[in-house]
């Protein structure tokens, strides 16, 4: 299994729907001003399964890289239609690793942020105390 493709969709999807929106009114003001249909996509597609299939085809597409190697070589049976196929198969199976990999990671920055916290009361009693 190779997960290049889970890791560079869970890594656009943190920057567009995560950390964009927070660097500044710059990002928000353009998603405003973008034409209906896309502003709709950019509602819907902050579901990070469904964003990891689109961005999954788009990657196949421009890398020719598979999670699931044994995708790669599909029956000849299945003819011309064999690559989509095998893509959007490959796709369903990144977007589940982009999912896991979100939930994953929001369930980990709960207890470190609050270990954070923790840890910045503890040295502010300290230096309240000196």
């Amino acid at each position: 299994m190779n997960i290049s493709l889970a890791l560079i969709g869970l890594s656009l999807h943190i920057l567009i729907w995560e950390k964009l929106p927070d660097w500044g009114n710059w990002f928000n003001w353009i998603v405003e001003h973008l034409p209906r249909p896309f502003r709709y996509l950019y509602d819907s597609w902050s579901c990070p399964y469904c964003f990891g299939f689109w961005v999954a085809l788009l990657l196949h597409a421009l890398t020719s890289t598979y999670t699931l190697e044994s995708l790669q070589h599909m029956p000849n049976y299945l003819g011309v239609m064999s690559q989509p196929v095998a893509w959007v198969l490959d796709s369903l199976a990144t977007a589940l690793l982009i999912m896991v990999g979100s939930l994953g990671l929001k369930a980990l920055a709960v207890p470190a942020i609050k270990g954070h916290e923790m840890t910045q009361a503890f040295r502010s009693a300290r230096k309240e105390k000196k």
